[in-house]
């Protein structure tokens, strides 16, 4: 439900998430309230809820400490009359729920669910790549139910491009550092998937990050394997045979205009540059009161028009601060912060390659300044491929008894 339904598969199944009119049950996504009687139903069969709840914040602290922070920011935002309390429960309560939720999973599922992944991702990419060059987008990005004629990114099973593109960069850099029990030849042909599908979903900086990041991963661990002094013939004969067909590849790709679309978006980007350094002037008006505990919804709003900023505020510090204030702005960068942090405790060494990218991908966009599930498919990703061997299902939510007692010896 979370990977495989976006926006504008809910809009043909009559579920207007994405856009302003309709029910505000609807402005929720169905996985989100799944993670909510998934948990409450986990609790429940525990036979002590609130039992369960401390043990499970035990293991997973930092988790609770988001869905506490996004509880507060939802308070925050009713209290203010504002915009925005379902995304809130979307983008930071869902998440930390969902963690909490995970702490109690076994091997057998944790491995179930991660050959789901896969799958789901492979067929995201296929679809994505599919639109592409058939210039046909199955499920389009709608507001309201209004596609945006121009926009031709493909948008496959995640919906909006730019999420696309998020979710696709990081499960490939996860792919490079992670997911130990795929074997090689596996690993490498997902990966010579995601990245001719980052090109359909015109994410730039998300393809920036990945191939930088990737190369410079790559370049470092053939590094390390040479100094070993251990190199097998056959991945050796491997990567000369790629040095030679690759350009080829590209080429072929190039002078069949693959890369025309995806290259018109970095000469013409529609103002985003631009709206990077008119969104700083949002602050001119505001007196240091206003900055801290937040201003006027609507003057933010009237002064975005003018300034041309209706698409969007494209970093999610700036967007919070805005809307919020700063003094809730750090409160939740804070618990993100720890959040990440916990789950990179948890992973196995290489997590630190998808974490730098999700630092540097989180503020290229509004992205969890807004209503968005990407906080809970990092959350996803980071937890399937990078688990510890021998991890799963060691130490988990229902491993702490709820009370103490004595055996019974006979």
């Amino acid at each position: 439900m979370l990977f495989g339904f976006s926006g504008g598969v809910l809009w043909v199944l009559g579920w207007n998430y994405e856009g302003l009119t309709g029910s505000g049950a609807t402005k929720i996504h169905p996985s989100t309230y799944l993670i909510f009687l998934l948990f409450l139903a986990r609790a429940t069969l525990a036979g002590n809820p609130v039992g369960y709840l401390a043990r499970a914040a035990t293991a997973r602290p930092a988790g609770a400490l988001l869905a506490m922070a996004g509880v507060f920011l939802f308070a925050t935002v009713v209290l203010r009359n504002g915009p925005g309390m379902a995304g809130v429960i979307d983008t930071y309560i869902a998440p930390g729920l969902l963690v909490l939720l995970l702490s109690d999973a076994d091997e057998r599922l944790l491995s179930r669910l991660t050959l789901l992944l896969h799958v789901i991702m492979t067929a995201n990419a296929l679809l994505g790549l599919a639109e592409y060059v058939l210039k046909f987008q199955l499920f389009p990005y709608r507001f309201d139910g209004d596609v945006f004629p121009m926009d031709k990114r493909s948008s496959a099973f995640q919906g909006h491009p730019l999420v696309n593109a998020f979710v696709t960069s990081i499960y490939t850099l996860s792919l490079m550092t992670g997911a130990r029990g795929l074997p090689a030849p596996v690993r490498f042909a997902l990966i010579g998937l995601q990245i001719p599908a980052l090109v359909a979903f015109g994410g730039r900086s998300a393809l920036v990050v990945t191939l930088v990041l990737g190369s410079a991963y790559g370049i470092y661990a053939a590094l390390r394997q040479l100094q070993t002094g251990r190199v097998q013939l056959v991945a050796v004969a491997a990567a000369f045979l790629a040095f030679a067909l690759v350009p080829i590849g590209i080429g072929l790709l190039a002078t069949g205009g693959f890369f025309e679309p995806f290259i018109e978006r970095f000469l013409n980007d529609g103002g985003s540059a631009n709206a990077r350094v008119e969104m700083l002037g949002l602050f001119d008006d505001l007196s240091l009161r206003e900055i801290i505990v937040g201003p006027d919804v609507a003057l933010i709003d009237s002064n975005r028009r003018i300034l041309g900023l209706e698409m969007g505020i494209e970093n999610p510090i700036v967007r919070m601060t805005l809307y919020q204030g700063a003094f809730v702005t750090v409160i939740m960068a804070i618990a993100v912060v720890l959040y990440l942090g916990e789950q990179a405790k948890l992973a196995h060494a290489g997590v630190w390659l998808p974490l730098l990218g999700i630092a540097i991908l989180l503020n290229t966009a509004e992205s969890i300044a807004s209503k968005t599930n990407i906080l809970s498919k990092f959350t996803i990703i980071l937890t399937l491929l990078y688990a510890r061997p021998g991890s799963r299902g060691s130490r988990t939510a229902r491993d702490v008894p709820v009370t103490a007692s004595r055996p019974i010896r006979r």
